[in-house]
């Protein structure tokens, strides 16, 4: 499943970034395979929507959000 479908309050982890543009630049921000992280809120239309990733939040488009593949954590 895509980062961009998941709903605000769930956590994920981190499976696969696909290749773009930000890839490099998400990575280098802690956006890599096996990280936690968690939607805070969408804005109204679902664009952008802020998530939580290791000790700060981080604002994505829905574009990039797309590209983040992620699996759903079982507590």
């Amino acid at each position: 499943m895509k980062l961009s479908e998941i709903k605000a309050g769930q956590t994920v982890r981190i499976e696969k970034l696909e290749a773009s543009t930000l890839k490099s630049r998400l990575m280098s921000m802690g956006m890599i395979k096996g990280t936690k992280v968690k939607v805070l809120q969408s804005a109204p239309f679902g664009d952008p929507m802020a998530v939580s990733v290791r000790s700060y939040v981080l604002s994505l488009r829905l574009a990039d959000a797309e590209n983040i593949q992620v699996s759903s954590i079982t507590e």
